[in-house]
């Protein structure tokens, strides 16, 4: 029997594949397409939580038509920023779908970075107006700019208003999109200015049991589109509620997470990403609909992800063979 390796690819080495976000937003496609018509395996995530507002999940999933299995161990620590380090971390295992025999073990920052802006840009295909011209982040960490560059993808943005409660990280974050994606960057004083009138709004601060609540009632314009990356922690239930549509990716894991203590002030759920992907339920209807999506980051996104970069990495010989 020969002896069995499994290919280790670094954070730097899987970032250096050269996986495109339009890539990875049609990968997420297919799979939630799959999802909305029952055809993968995803329970909810288990986690444990060693300190407050902070997890360690395991997200195993199943996508038979991306022959793609396997499982990501993530942590997210809102206080890591004070030590330097990052807020999301965590180790990916990409498994044969035949077999069983893990084939790769890869970082999962920048996949997770990556899939959950492609999840916000799939929704907002479903919801939001397609002439959408104007983004409010707020939160300009990484999910600030992997969520304006997947929105950018799939719309003709031209103005973006940003806001963060530290200065210099706003700072910054108006500098790097200036430069890498070319669309102009209002610096916001105070967070209703990167909400009203815009477009689409992306809340991307740290996820909380026990929501600031910052984004009142009155403050969304007609017709706009929300994805709500960190929960509902931005929103007061109110302001949710003024959604004609109110979704999320996977509904079972969003019921898991309101037993633990999350999402107590929220509107119904109108359908999943994968029923509004498999066509089940409709999308955007008119152009007044104010709508939501409040997706959780599923491990469908990474097995979506990772068999690209897995791929890729073999094709261009990238990353360190290690004996099983």
């Amino acid at each position: 029997m020969s002896p069995q390796k499994i290919l280790y690819l670094s954070q730097s080495d899987v970032a250096s594949v050269d996986v495109t976000m339009k890539e990875i937003i049609d990968a997420l496609e297919i799979a939630f397409r799959e999802h909305g018509n029952a055809r993968t395996e995803m329970p909810p995530k288990p986690g444990v939580h060693t300190r407050p507002d902070a997890f360690i999940h395991a997200m195993p999933a199943y996508i038979p038509a991306l022959h793609s299995v396997g499982m990501k161990w993530v942590s997210g620590y809102p206080e890591n920023y004070k030590r330097d380090l990052p807020y999301i971390t965590g180790l990916m295992i990409l498994n044969d779908e035949e077999t069983g025999i893990p084939l790769a073990v890869m970082d999962c920052t920048w996949i997770t970075a990556m899939r959950t802006g492609a999840a916000t840009a799939l929704a907002a295909k479903y919801l939001a107006r397609l002439e959408s011209e104007s983004v409010g982040i707020l939160g300009c960490g990484v999910q600030g700019r992997t969520n304006l560059e997947a929105l950018k993808v799939l719309f003709p943005l031209k103005r973006v208003v940003a806001y963060d409660t530290l200065p210099d990280v706003l700072d910054r974050y108006a500098d790097e999109v200036q430069s890498r994606i070319g669309v102009p960057v209002v610096k916001a004083k105070q967070p209703r200015q990167a909400v009203d009138g815009l477009d689409l709004i992306v809340t991307a601060g740290p996820i909380l049991r026990k929501p600031h609540a910052t984004i009142k009632a009155g403050w969304i314009k007609p017709g706009a589109f929300a994805s709500l990356v960190d929960f509902d922690s931005y929103w007061d239930g109110a302001a949710m509620r003024e959604a004609s549509k109110f979704c999320t990716d996977d509904i079972p894991q969003f019921e898991h997470y309101r037993e633990i203590g999350y999402f107590q002030d929220v509107p119904p759920i109108y359908a999943s990403l994968g029923e509004l992907v498999a066509g089940k339920k409709r999308g955007r209807e008119n152009a007044q609909e104010k709508t939501i999506a409040c997706n959780l980051g599923l491990a469908l996104d990474d097995m979506a992800t990772a068999p690209i970069v897995y791929q890729r990495a073999v094709e261009r010989k990238i990353g360190t063979w290690l004996a099983l």
